[in-house]
């Protein structure tokens, strides 16, 4: 009984002091907010059991919202101060709104010096987060490495092949011609569609979209004539059904086969397989872009706010996201979204065959695609320039306008808004 009475007197000081202990590490445990949006989001369920390992004192809270949402909530945080989270998913459309906003960390100066892992990354993710003055504002997790959709079924009940569709543009519309006849389903969703991957297509690094290096509107110049011109005959020809990407028509023309072909990011596959169109599983198949074109078509980055009170736990865990190799190939195969990093790249996960796209090796096509595109700026008024374009663009394709002429006009518009 006195061994038993004893024991307990020494085994009393061990469990307070255990008690302790735990009551103080989770005290100084650290919690970090990530804000995020679906499907960018999984790569953040993925990652919070695997940091736990390496990180075991840092909760991850995840806060995610619909796209649109997620976006206009951040841009109004970081307009007001209020309600930031110590990490940010950002999708690259909006990153360029952001780069000379002082609410962001710039991640090129101490402590993060984060132009020291440029290399690890394509070489066209860096410059789509840099400002004109160097600011990096945040730092590439996936990317969108331009890619043609097609379904093969439909296409070969057209008598239409592959090298028909990606010889040339004009060659695409004239099979798009070919597979109306066939088929009665239409080859692209929009006319519009042409235009945007065109006008994103073989520019040399240092180029931008919309404007030159000096920040001059490029819009009434040949790239974008040549474009607004596909778009036109692809409209004339018949071959779009003048549907709008990510609306209900879009993902039922897929699911029933109205919708022949797709251009658009590589991530579009894993997008198709869960959601837009499951039951047509194998029939669809990738390929490069027509005329031999290279264009990153979306991608994801995350940043720090610059008033986040956790901002070197926040910058652990995006290199962690965007640096571990281990982390990529994950997010990379929950969510089909092209990894960023280059050592990501591991040549049996790329030689996999996809069965959704009929047992294709289709990353090798990505991976291609990845290494030849451009290094392109992305400017603070990108969006704002879309917006003109597509207004001008709309005019030519609905109300008949002339190309030059409403490029003119979109030019002067757009040099007005700039300068307000």
């Amino acid at each position: 009984m006195k061994s038993a009475i004893g024991m307990k007197q020494v085994l009393r000081p061990l469990v307070a002091a255990l008690a302790l202990g735990a009551c103080i590490s989770a005290q100084s445990a650290t919690t970090l907010t990530v804000a995020s949006f679906p499907s960018f989001d999984d790569s953040i369920k993925i990652a919070i059991p695997l940091y736990k390992k390496i990180k075991p004192d840092v909760e991850i809270k995840l806060v995610s919202l619909a796209y649109g949402d997620h976006h206009t909530a951040m841009t109004t945080a970081l307009a007001t101060g209020a309600g930031l989270p110590d990490v940010m998913g950002l999708e690259i459309a909006y990153v360029g709104k952001f780069l000379d906003s002082a609410g962001l960390e710039d991640l090129s100066k101490a402590p993060y010096n984060g132009n020291q892992y440029a290399k690890q990354f394509f070489r066209f993710t860096y410059p789509q987060a840099t400002s004109a003055s160097g600011r990096l504002v945040a730092i590439p997790a996936d990317i969108g490495p331009g890619t043609l959709f097609y379904r093969k079924d439909i296409l070969d009940k057209s008598s239409v092949t592959e090298a028909d569709l990606t010889k040339s543009w004009e060659s695409f519309i004239e099979a798009g011609k070919k597979v109306k006849a066939a088929t009665g389903a239409y080859l692209i969703a929009d006319a519009s569609d042409l235009s945007g991957i065109y006008v994103r297509s073989n520019l040399k690094d240092g180029e931008g979209v919309y404007f030159d290096s000096k920040g001059n509107p490029l819009l009434n110049t040949p790239r974008f004539k040549k474009a607004f011109e596909l778009a036109q005959a692809a409209r004339k020809a018949g071959i779009d059904g003048k549907i709008g990407a990510w609306s209900n028509e879009w993902s039922e023309g897929f699911k029933r086969g109205q919708l022949a072909s797709q251009m658009i990011g590589a991530w579009l596959a894993g997008h198709f397989e869960s959601w837009l169109a499951p039951d047509t599983k194998g029939l669809w198949r990738a390929a490069q872009l027509p005329n031999g074109a290279y264009a990153s078509w979306g991608g994801s980055f995350y940043a720090i706010p610059s008033k986040s009170t956790n901002k070197a736990e926040a910058w652990e865990l995006i290199k962690f996201m965007t640096m571990n190799k281990e982390m990529q190939i994950a997010a990379f195969k929950k969510m089909a979204a092209y990894p960023s990093l280059i050592s990501a790249q591991d040549q049996g996960f790329i030689d996999e065959k996809i069965p959704f796209l009929g047992d294709q090796q289709a990353r090798k096509l990505w991976q291609v695609a990845a290494n030849k595109i451009p290094a392109i700026p992305v400017g603070k008024y990108d969006a704002v320039a879309a917006d003109v374009v597509g207004a001008a663009l709309n005019d030519v394709l609905e109300q008949g306008k002339d190309i030059t002429a409403a490029l003119d006009e979109a030019q002067g518009k757009l040099k007005k808004r700039i300068r307000k």
